[in-house]
């Protein structure tokens, strides 16, 4: 990989520091919001009731509001990088590869955060736990397994930038 400048190392940083953020963000509200319901019926767990449910949700608001952000700010960041560091996708198949993820990836994770904002709407301007139940019951209907799908992938970007295979080597004449 060529030498890349000033401006292209802090974008660089600022992609791999928001997309890590996002990566634990979205592993912790994975897990939590997972634990709302037991088996595969979405039935909400015994120790959850309509009133400590309201609760619940303001505490994950939290972490859906940092996953949200951090995951925009990482897409941006990533695309100015793209542009400024000037790198070939041609000769850098491990970034082509890591680009192929990320755009790929991006409709199911936008779409994902636009039920994420109405829940955040639905939380700012009084709610009723039930409406934001069924939005987390259809975010794990719709796309069931994407989120993890989508979690490996990106750790497999992290295996990618770390041993760049698929790059061309430069031949002397």
């Amino acid at each position: 990989m060529k030498k890349l400048n000033t401006i292209s190392k802090i974008f660089l940083y600022l992609t791999a520091a928001s997309g890590t953020l996002w990566c634990g963000s979205y592993i912790a509200k994975l897990a939590l919001s997972y634990q709302l319901f037991q088996g595969h019926e979405f039935a909400l767990n015994y120790y959850l009731n309509n009133e400590n449910l309201s609760a619940v949700f303001l505490t994950l608001n939290a972490c859906t509001i940092l996953t949200s952000i951090s995951y925009i700010v990482f897409i941006l960041t990533f695309i100015i990088f793209l542009a400024s560091s000037r790198l070939s996708l041609k000769e850098n198949g491990w970034l082509l590869i890591v680009t192929l993820i990320i755009l790929i990836t991006m409709p199911f994770e936008g779409f994902l955060i636009s039920i994420d904002y109405k829940v955040f709407q639905m939380l700012q301007n009084g709610f009723n736990s039930m409406d934001i139940l069924n939005l987390y019951v259809k975010r794990f209907k719709v796309l069931g397994s994407f989120p993890i799908i989508e979690v490996l992938s990106y750790f497999a970007i992290l295996f990618l930038v770390l041993f760049r295979p698929l790059q061309m080597k430069k031949v002397k004449s």
